[in-house]
């Protein structure tokens, strides 16, 4: 199950990839795997901080597993 924030960053992806597709540009495309590899990177950090810093966001964690594409991460 994903929910809330990862639907943002997995829609957030999508498009920095598509776009620079859609209209063939290399540089595009470079500059939207980038913005994947910080959103990978924030994610990360900000569940770091929500475990240390909010009650029972470790128990959400279970529940929830997946952060960006479903059945994979």
């Amino acid at each position: 199950m994903i929910h809330g924030k990862g639907l943002m960053y997995l829609g957030n992806s999508f498009m920095l990839v598509g776009a620079p597709l859609m209209v063939g540009s290399i540089y595009g495309l470079i500059i939207g795997l980038i913005g994947i590899v910080l959103t990978i990177v924030r994610i990360i950090g900000e569940e770091r901080m929500l475990v240390n810093e909010l009650e029972g966001y470790e128990d959400y964690k279970k529940k929830v597993r997946y952060r960006l594409i479903p059945f994979v991460w």
